[in-house]
């Protein structure tokens, strides 16, 4: 009935949501999804509850798995670059070892999303070498410890060893539904902005100067959904690595006020200098709660939905961070989203949901 056989891995985030979901439209696709805890909305996806991190558990699992496709769409946070690069090696090793063992041998392609830290390194070295832009997908490594690197070596080595082909997809900031995801720029901004809105706050621009005049890119995760989907089955993509945004550039000047119109909110003066959503946000849990029951929407807690510190980081970058797209467009990618629908169509969703008033 199928003849395309998905494990997604991460399938509760925001890049495994939106790909189980272009997979179902497409046709043709049986998914399996790998996660903690079940996704909701996806019935028709036969979900493993699963830690990757436990070597055997993963095996166990995935023995009678049999994918054609392994798309691994997740990572876990620790407290330092080496042991972010020693986790999440391994689970990705973990997910391959068990689908390349005595008796698997359907898997035809793997796909890694990583991101635009391959270009400005780790949280811990984040931008400080300012490489050169806009970002191509032929820069070669930083000279430091970055988990991307150690991902990507993995895959290469099981694609080389089975003869799998294989695909790197390096979104920069994504813009789409999820609730619990630890880097939600949109979702962030949306409670952000229905406080500010609620209590009389000015909508304040939290980020750098350069951001806020400068030209930037985001990649929405529909669209990443659906060059995932690509890849996955276009020979002329075969063992590359693609940079994965939009396909315009904005500065956040306009587009905060575009944000705020939205919210009923005029964008306050830029004040010249970054002051932190951290900051701004940190006495606004009970806010929230108060917005939450007064509006009756669903029972999210202001850290399951915001993800101030993550927001900081992208828009306190002191450089432009914009995305080469010609290498996709070059070998068959054609897909392009209009940014601010982005945002725009993302606050639609959540307040359909009544994630947001």
């Amino acid at each position: 009935m199928f003849d395309k056989r998905a494990l997604i891995v991460g399938v509760t985030g925001i890049v495994g949501n939106n790909l189980a979901r272009q997979l179902l439209a497409e046709g043709g696709w049986e998914v399996l999804g790998i996660s903690r805890k079940p996704p909701s909305g996806l019935s028709r996806v036969k979900h493993v509850a699963l830690d990757v991190l436990d070597a055997e558990a993963t095996r166990r699992a995935l023995a009678d798995a049999r994918p054609t496709h392994v798309f691994f769409c997740t990572w876990t946070r620790m407290s330092s670059e080496a042991e972010n690069c020693r986790v999440n090696g391994a689970m990705v090793r973990h997910v391959l070892d068990a689908v390349s063992g005595p008796g698997q041998v359907s898997v035809r392609h793997v796909a890694l999303v990583t991101g635009t830290k391959n270009y400005l390194g780790p949280f811990d070295m984040y931008a400080r070498n300012q490489p050169e832009t806009p970002f191509r997908e032929d820069q070669p490594r930083l000279p430091i410890d970055n988990f991307y690197y150690v991902q990507e070596d993995v895959v290469f080595e099981f694609a080389a060893r089975n003869g799998w082909s294989w695909s790197v997809h390096r979104p920069h900031t994504i813009v789409g539904y999820a609730v619990g995801n630890a880097m939600n720029i949109g979702v962030t901004l949306a409670v952000y902005a229905s406080v500010c809105k609620a209590h009389g706050r000015p909508f304040l621009f939290p980020g750098s100067p350069t951001q806020h005049a400068g030209l930037s890119d985001v990649t929405d995760a529909r669209l990443l959904a659906r060059h995932l989907a690509w890849a996955a089955t276009a020979p002329a993509a075969r063992n590359e690595a693609f940079n994965v945004a939009n396909g315009d550039v904005f500065r956040w000047k306009r587009l905060w006020s575009v944000i705020g119109g939205y919210f009923g909110l005029e964008a306050a003066p830029y004040p010249g200098a970054q002051v932190p959503l951290l900051q701004q946000m940190a006495d606004m849990a009970p806010l929230w709660s108060g917005l939450v029951q007064a509006h009756r929407l669903q029972p999210h807690g202001i850290d399951e939905l915001a993800s101030a510190w993550h927001t900081d980081l992208d828009l306190g970058r002191p450089m432009e961070c914009v995305n080469d797209m010609n290498k996709s467009r070059r070998l068959g990618f054609l897909g392009f989203q209009d940014t601010e629908r982005s945002f725009l169509d993302l606050f639609d969703q959540l307040r359909h949901e009544r994630i947001i008033p």
